[in-house]
């Protein structure tokens, strides 16, 4: 996990969206009439861990604009665009988790 280059300790598991519409079925009293589309916003979830080097303001909850990249288990890496932080900033004390919520504008899996 990294934003703008700086890697960052991830934790867990992170829930990826690449921002792909979602399609919803239209169904009327003669049967399925086809289906609508709405957006969605491209998102990545998680937890990473603080650590004396991040400075929680500065690098999470006022980030935007930013490119951020989640590498999976599986090789894939997924690159979020012109992103921005959509948490509420919570941290715990005791493992010092960050809960993490990244939106942007775009989402490319490679």
């Amino acid at each position: 996990f990294s934003i703008d280059g700086t890697v960052r300790n991830a934790k867990g598991t992170f829930t990826i969206n690449l921002g792909a519409p979602k399609r919803t079925g239209i169904v009327g009293s003669d049967g399925t009439h086809g289906f609508m589309e709405v957006p969605q916003i491209a998102f990545l979830e998680g937890a990473i861990t603080d650590s004396k080097t991040l400075d929680l303001k500065k690098d999470i909850l006022d980030l935007k604009n930013s490119t951020v990249t989640l590498l999976l288990a599986n090789g894939k890496t997924v690159t979020y665009s012109e992103a921005w932080y959509a948490g509420e900033g919570d941290v715990t004390s005791e493992e010092g988790e960050i809960a993490i919520r990244i939106e942007a504008m775009k989402a490319i899996e490679s």
